[in-house]
């Protein structure tokens, strides 16, 4: 059955969707989180802590999404993160996403980890794109990935450091997820079972790292994370990052910062956007959710410094909630992978759509025209129970909402 028979409706459809499509391995190595998962389930629980608050009667005729960052314009605040291995989702699964972002004008962000080569998501779609680098053990295969990026027109530059070593993802370690693929009773079972993505598979060969295996050659590993814990550097410092800004004249932007007091050191070496990211909860197990702290970031980064976020976004509601507490947009990684897995280029599309659709319903009803609209007096945070039984303040000191609060902190001003 195709895609569109199946009609998905939200990010969760096209979760559902891709659940039933791919081998468990599979599967599991896009949704998983790392250790107990704790980090992936507060993600989802902090965005849901934050109500927002409708706004009427409000002129909201000629709403826009538009947005700009780094100088360029765009149709809405949203970025398809880079996701390693997408080609496991939907073959050349990349270039599917390349030019699915171009087609509703958004960037585009190349993992170091694609499973296509940098000459061919440079070519796919017109959009703008940008690239992700790892910095290596070996110094010169990031001079020349950086290099690279430059001479194929990718616009901007995204420096993930939140990877010193690999979380401990647990359906990876039981599955046997490795690269190559290693044939195991279960996975060839599971094969049987999913014959739509096996027959792709097998036409089109199992996804290989082409960016890594070009410049590094890739031995075999037992697990993605063993892979990745053999090549990348830990002694990635603030020194390291203006090494990076050396080499690199356009915008540069660091990825994976959970500390808003690192923001003084981005800005000293000249970095000009963050993604505040716990890499989607698949590193640091029991980490902050990104929601959390993006007020914290934006009263250190002032009006001027790009911050986007990622870690969980999974609806209009979501985005929006960033958008208000100081984000300038949000990057997707899951909802995207999800949305190919359905259905290619095409689900991702359809996916995009979804999250445009979902945000302008939201801009409507909280009387946000533009963008820019958007700011914290449009939130309420609602406590959990437990937290509620905890508390002891008097009534004559308790918020008028009850479980409800303000979004505001009185060190933190409004976003600009």
């Amino acid at each position: 059955m195709g895609i569109i028979k199946q009609n998905p409706q939200s990010i969760s459809d096209f979760r559902e969707i891709a659940r039933r499509r791919l081998p468990r391995f599979v599967f599991d190595f896009i949704d998983g989180g790392s250790g107990s998962e704790n980090t992936l389930a507060e993600n989802r629980s902090a965005l849901d802590r934050i109500r927002l608050l409708g706004s009427a009667p409000r002129d909201v005729s000629g709403c826009s999404q538009s947005v700009t960052l780094f100088g360029e314009d765009y149709d809405m605040p949203v970025i398809i993160g880079p996701t390693g291995l997408a080609g496991a989702a939907w073959p050349r699964g990349d270039l599917d996403l390349a030019r699915a972002a171009s087609d509703r004008n958004i960037p585009f962000v190349m993992s170091s980890a694609a499973t296509a080569t940098m000459e061919e998501v440079a070519e796919a779609g017109e959009g703008p794109k940008w690239f992700q680098l790892y910095v290596f053990k070996d110094r010169d295969v990031s001079r020349r990935l950086v290099s690279k990026a430059r001479a194929l027109g990718f616009k901007a530059l995204e420096v993930t450091v939140d990877n010193a070593i690999p979380g401990r993802r647990l359906r990876d370690a039981r599955n046997g997820f490795s690269l190559p693929f290693r044939w195991t009773p279960a996975k060839l079972a599971g094969l049987v079972a999913h014959p739509s993505w096996s027959l792709q598979m097998a036409r089109s060969g199992a996804p290989k790292l082409e960016v890594m295996a070009a410049e590094l050659g890739l031995e075999k590993m037992d697990t993605i994370a063993e892979l990745m814990q053999s090549l990348l550097d830990q002694s990635v410092d603030w020194e390291t990052i203006k090494w990076v800004r050396d080499l690199w004249d356009g915008p540069l932007i660091v990825k994976g910062m959970l500390d808003p007091g690192e923001v003084a050191s981005a800005r000293e070496v000249g970095v000009d956007g963050i993604v505040i990211s716990n890499h989607g909860g698949r590193q640091l197990d029991g980490s902050v959710a990104t929601i959390d702290i993006v007020r914290e970031f934006r009263a250190q980064a002032g009006p001027d410094m790009t911050l986007l976020v990622d870690s969980g976004f999974r609806t209009g509601s979501d985005i929006a909630r960033a958008l208000a507490l100081g984000a300038d947009a949000v990057q997707v990684g899951r909802a995207t992978l999800y949305a190919l897995a359905s259905g290619g280029e095409e689900g991702v599309r359809q996916a995009l759509s979804v999250l445009k659709s979902e945000l302008e319903i939201v801009q409507i009803l909280m009387g946000a025209r533009s963008i820019g609209d958007f700011n914290s007096s449009m939130l309420r945070c609602q406590f959990p129970p437990e937290k509620l039984a905890e508390a002891t303040v008097p009534a004559s000191q308790a918020q008028p909402s009850g479980s409800l609060s303000l979004v505001t902190d009185k060190r933190q001003g409004n976003r600009p």
